[in-house]
This record gives structure tokens, C-alpha cells and sequence, in this order.
């Protein structure tokens, strides 16, 4: 029966133990957040300098800020009990998130803040600071290096007195087919070059070819359409 008592006794304190909040220094506390916003705008101008999408968006890049220092102040948080993080996972992993995000660059800055804001929050302020910085060169230096071929988009609307010219033409550009548009009155042809300079001069001969309409280029990366 005595067993049985202090077995019991043992469970409670342990659950007393498990259940008691440690208390986080207003040291603490400041310099996880200001490690946390300092690296968020770090991240902040590395996102600004090496961006090359379309349409760059300030609120998406200010998250990036609010983003690592909320991480850190989550894991601050559930640091404090053994219990509270338990609940605090499972909370957050019912959480769903419905933007798109068509950059895949764009997921490796979030998670860049999301494990700043870890290593803030885990008082690992060297690694926070050392990582982020490693990372922040690497990416600067990725995104300087000079692009040797650049994709386009030929688009040709002509009559079919210009296909044979056309075929010629587009041989000498070692083009690929994307996509053939034929109509009543004119045909589109939609062909993907690659180009190592700026030399559109060829454009001028496939304009000048009779029985061509019109003629665009379009410069295009990945997704996007620039």
C-alpha cells in the first residue's frame, strides 16, 4: 500500500515538475529579438538585392522580418515548458497555408527566417548570426554570376506564302517549337531560342519577310514573362 502511495506521490511531482514554467530573463528576451530582427533585415536586403522575378513585392519581403522574429518568440515561448511545447506543436501543425508560391527561391528565404528564428530563439545567437550571413553571401554570389544563355519567345503571325522563307530563317536560330496556332486567314507560331547577346537583328529579316504580320520577342524566365 506505502508503494503504491509514493509511486503515486513520484507521479505527481513529476507531472508538478513537467507542468512548472521557467521563467525567461528580460535579457534574454531582448537579445533573442534583436538577433531575430537584425537577421529578418538582413534577409530583408538580401531578398530586395538579389531579386529577379517580375513584380517584386514589399509586403512579401517585410513577412520575412515579421516571420523570424515571431519564430524566435514562438520558441522562446514553448522553451519555457516541456508541456506547453507539446500542445504548441500540435496547434501548429493543423495550420494550412493556401499562397502560392511559384518561386521556388521564394521558399528557401522562408525558410532561412524560419530557422533564424529558431537558433534566435534557442539563445544559438553565433549560429543565427554566422549561418545567416554565410547563406546571405552565397545567395549574393548566385545571383551575380552572368547568365550565358538567355530563353525567348519568338512570335511570328504570317500567311502561308512565308512558311517556306520562315523555315530557313529559324533553322539559322537553332529555334524550338512551342506552339502552332493555325487560323483561318494567317497561321501563329510560337518558338523558344536561345540567345547569348543582345543581337535582335534578326528580327528585322523575319519582319521583312513577305507574308509576315508581325513578329515579337519576348524575354522569359522560367514562369515568369518579363
Amino acid at each position: 500500500m506505502n508503494d503504491t502511495v509514493n509511486f503515486q506521490d513520484v507521479i505527481k511531482k513529476s507531472m508538478l515538475h513537467l507542468e512548472a514554467f521557467r521563467s525567461i530573463s528580460y535579457v534574454d528576451m531582448f537579445l533573442g529579438l534583436a538577433s531575430a530582427f537584425i537577421i529578418g533585415l538582413f534577409i530583408y536586403w538580401i531578398y530586395r538585392k538579389t531579386f529577379r522575378g517580375v513584380v517584386y513585392s514589399y509586403n512579401y519581403n517585410v513577412s520575412f522580418v515579421l516571420m523570424t522574429m515571431i519564430t524566435a518568440l514562438i520558441i522562446m515561448t514553448i522553451s519555457t515548458n516541456i508541456v506547453l511545447s507539446l500542445g504548441m506543436v500540435g496547434a501548429l501543425s493543423i495550420v494550412r497555408f493556401r499562397t502560392a508560391v511559384k518561386d521556388p527561391l521564394d521558399i528557401v528565404y522562408m525558410f532561412w527566417a524560419i530557422a533564424a528564428g529558431i537558433a534566435s530563439g534557442a539563445k544559438m545567437y553565433p549560429l543565427a548570426l554566422g549561418g545567416s550571413i554565410i547563406i546571405g553571401l552565397t545567395l549574393a554570389w548566385l545571383s551575380k554570376r552572368k547568365i550565358q544563355e538567355q530563353a525567348f519567345l519568338l512570335i511570328i503571325r504570317h500567311t502561308d506564302s512565308a512558311t517556306a522563307e520562315l523555315r530557313v530563317q529559324l533553322r539559322k536560330l537553332d529555334s524550338k517549337l512551342k506552339s502552332k496556332t493555325v487560323r483561318k486567314d494567317f497561321t501563329e507560331l510560337t518558338v523558344e531560342i536561345k540567345m547569348r547577346d543582345d543581337n535582335t537583328a534578326f528580327m528585322k529579316t523575319i519582319s521583312e519577310i513577305e507574308g509576315v504580320h508581325d513578329a515579337s520577342l519576348i524575354n522569359y524566365t522560367g514562369d515568369y514573362a518579363q
